[in-house]
């Protein structure tokens, strides 16, 4: 039987990803009890405290086991770190260790949400693709540069590395680690029972785009707010590097560095956010609100838009404006 061990870090997590995790893999297991195969796993939570609270003491975790007494599992689970990742980062030194030594010695290792942050300062991300929520992926980013921080993408699998997007998409990944342990039949199963979308890939759809301006590049900073001031206006990048006086290749340099996105690229993730918040919220047809933020051809507007939300602009309206579908 294969070990599998759900971190449960000190300080502030995220109790939903510890408990959903814990349940979807017993369930798996009694799963195949009732097929008369034997389970896959031994499942055990582990901490280095013996009891850990949650939300101001409403709650609490008592882990199984002491990580030191663990010298090798197959897989490790980090939780999310809900929005204290970085004191939550800055007081599990320990378990940091502990995950290195474990996927040195052959574990497989898979953060949840915020948990990337406590994966990362591991330095087992560095060259490496990852995701986290959304919001945090700006922050990640200048934290850990090395990292290739990929927020559009659900679940990350990458030599024996997991992540996944924000909050409860962590799910989705729990299901694909139980099709990779277990089978098909299995994954299918558990996502019927705990009503799981399952093979969901991305995350686009929910993000909520505010403009990466965590940076001290004032030149980028005002170029930034020209884009988001003139929605309804073709951008030029040659013309938007001359207003700066700066070379056009300077200018994406810079622009580049400063918000991990190319100046064009940032000006269509300004203009598909401003054509999403339309669509949920107003009677608006496609064309209109094309015209709005600066697009004349239909099929250019629908191309970048299912390429920012992974829907359509149709497809997006009839999901999240319910007044369309009244």
């Amino acid at each position: 039987m294969k070990r599998l061990t759900i971190l449960v870090p000190e300080g502030e997590n995220n109790l939903s990803s510890i408990v959903g995790a814990y349940k979807i893999f017993s369930r798996a297991n009694r799963y195949q009890e009732e097929r008369g195969r034997s389970a896959v796993f031994m499942i055990e939570l582990a901490g280095v405290s013996p009891e850990i609270t949650f939300h101001n003491g409403l709650f609490s975790v008592k882990p199984h086991i002491h990580i030191s007494a663990i010298s090798y599992t197959d897989l490790v689970i980090i939780p999310s770190l809900n929005h204290n990742y970085e004191q939550t980062v800055a007081g599990n030194q320990p378990m940091i260790d502990w995950i290195v030594q474990q996927y040195k010695s052959g574990a497989a290792v898979a953060s949840i949400c915020t948990g990337a942050f406590l994966l990362a300062a591991s330095g087992l991300l560095d060259g490496k693709s990852c995701s986290t929520h959304w919001s945090a992926a700006d922050h990640f980013r200048t934290r850990f540069p090395q990292v290739n921080v990929q927020p559009d993408r659900l679940i990350t699998d990458e030599h024996g590395i997991y992540t996944n997007g924000g909050a409860y998409s962590f799910l989705n990944l729990v299901i694909y680690l139980v099709e990779k342990y277990y089978d098909r039949e299995t994954a299918v199963f558990c996502a019927k029972v705990f009503q799981i979308e399952i093979d969901r890939q991305r995350q686009s759809a929910f993000i909520i785009f505010k403009g990466q301006k965590q940076h001290g590049d004032d030149m980028v900073q005002q170029a930034q707010v020209y884009i988001e001031e003139h929605l309804d206006e073709k951008i030029s990048v040659d013309q938007l590097s001359a207003r700066f006086a700066a070379g056009r290749r300077n200018f994406d340099r810079r622009f580049i560095k400063a918000t991990g996105n190319t100046p064009l690229e940032y000006a269509q993730r300004v203009k598909i956010e401003a054509a999403k918040k339309a669509l949920e919220a107003s009677r608006k047809t496609i064309h209109e609100v094309m015209y709005e933020v600066g697009y004349a051809d239909l099929k250019a507007f629908r191309e970048v838009f299912r390429k920012i939300t992974g829907m359509s602009p149709l497809e997006y309206r009839n999901k999240y404006n319910r007044e369309v579908n009244a």
